[in-house]
C-alpha cells in the first residue's frame, strides 16, 4: 500500500503558529500501525509530499492498531506552500497520505535516555516519552523555544516526564538553551535523541564530534528541506545500469531529476538524514551535504546521498 486516503476528523490550534490534526479513514477502518519516531508523508496538490511525525501521548499500545493519526504542523514563515495549505484544512477535508515510515526509532534497552526538542521538533519525541514513561525507563525531556507561547504540548511533556521535564523559553531565561552544557555533562553511556531546527541539529553534530561521542549515540531527525547554495552549478549524472545521462541543474537534486525522468531510485526523507537513497559512486567526486556519513566515508567518495549531495566534478557515474 503506497498511499491511501484519509479525512481530517479534527483540527485544533495549539499555539498561534502550530495546528494539530487528527486524520482517519472515512469508513473508520483501522490504519497501519507504527512505533515511536515514525512519520507519515502527506501528498499535497501542487506542493508535493510533506513529512509529519506521528503523535501518541496516552499509551504506546494505541499506536499498534490505530484508527486515527495525530500530527501537528508549524506555519512556516518561509513556507513553500505546504504548511500554508495544511493550516487551511478543516474538518471533513480529504488528504492522501503514505503509510508510516520510521528513520528515528527509539532503541530498546533499560538505560537512561535524554530527549531534546526545539520548537515543532517536539512531535516525534512525544511518543518516545510516552513509551519511556509506560515502560518506566528513566528519561529526561528538554523542550526549548523562543517563548512559552510557541511551545505546544508542554502540558503533556510535564505529565509524561514529571520532575524530569525541563521547559526552556529564551525570552524568560534571557539566553538560548545551553545544548553544549547538557551534552558535556551527560554520563558517557546516555544516548540523546534530538529534533529541532537545523542549526540546533548541526550544532549538536559538531559538539558530538568535539566531545568524541561514538557513532550512534546522538540520534536526530531533520525536517528542513535542503536549500540551494550560492555558487551551485549544473553537472551530469550517468547511470551505470542503462548509460542514461541526466543534467542536474542548480536548484534541483539528483533524486528529483531522476524521479521526474521516470527512474525509480530508493528514497524517503529527501533531507540527507535517513540513508535510504545512499548510492555507490563509480566515477567522479561528490559534494557531500548529508548528515549521516562519517568523515571517513565522505573522504572515500565511494558513496553519496543523492537526495541532497551534488558534485565537485562535471560528471558522476553512479551505480544505479
Amino acid at each position: 500500500m503506497d498511499q491511501f486516503e484519509v479525512v481530517v476528523s479534527k483540527t485544533e490550534a495549539r499555539t498561534p503558529r502550530i495546528r494539530e490534526f487528527v486524520l482517519a479513514r472515512a469508513n473508520g477502518a483501522p490504519m497501519p500501525g507504527w512505533a515511536a519516531g515514525a512519520h507519515i508523508d502527506v501528498h499535497l496538490p501542487d506542493v508535493g509530499r510533506r513529512s509529519y511525525s506521528l503523535i501518541e501521548t496516552n499509551s504506546p499500545r494505541a499506536a499498534e492498531h490505530p484508527t486515527s493519526y495525530r500530527i501537528a504542523v508549524l506555519q512556516e514563515s518561509k513556507s513553500h506552500g505546504g504548511s500554508l495549505q495544511m493550516h487551511g484544512l478543516k474538518a471533513g477535508d480529504r488528504l492522501t497520505i503514505s503509510p508510516p515510515a520510521n528513520n528515528f526509532a527509539l532503541a530498546s534497552g533499560a538505560g537512561e535516555v535524554v530527549l531534546v526538542a526545539g520548537g515543532i521538533g517536539v512531535t516525534p519525541l512525544l511518543t518516545m516519552a510516552c513509551e519511556l514513561s509506560a515502560t518506566q525507563r528513566p528519561f529526561s525531556f528538554y523542550y526549548a523555544g523562543r517563548s512559552r507561547s510557541e511551545l505546544a504540548f508542554s502540558d503533556e511533556i510535564q505529565r509524561l516526564a514529571s520532575a524530569n521535564a525541563i521547559i526552556h523559553a529564551d525570552d524568560e531565561a534571557g539566553r538560548f538553551f545551553d545544548l553544549e552544557g547538557l551534552m558535556t555533562r551527560l554520563a558517557p553511556d546516555v544516548p540523546l535523541y534530538l529534533c529541532g531546527p537545523l542549526p540546533m541539529i548541526e550544532a549538536a553534530i559538531a559538539l558530538a564530534k568535539q566531545l568524541d561521542w561514538p557513532p550512534g549515540r546522538l540520534h536526530f531527525e531533520i525536517f528542513a528541506a535542503p536549500e540551494e547554495k550560492s555558487g551551485d552549478s549544473s553537472f551530469e549524472v550517468e547511470l551505470k545500469s542503462n548509460g542514461r545521462i541526466y543534467e542536474i541543474p542548480a536548484g534541483k537534486t539528483i533524486l528529483d531529476v531522476l524521479i521526474e525522468a521516470g527512474e525509480d531510485p530508493l528514497h524517503d526523507c529527501k533531507r540527507g538524514d535517513c540513508g535510504i537513497c545512499q548510492t555507490a559512486v563509480i566515477e567522479g567526486v561528490p559534494d557531500h551535504r548529508d548528515y549521516i556519513l562519517s568523515d571517513a566515508e565522505k573522504a572515500s567518495n565511494k558513496v553519496m546521498q543523492i537526495c541532497v549531495s551534488r558534485a565537485k566534478t562535471k560528471r558522476l557515474v553512479l551505480d544505479l
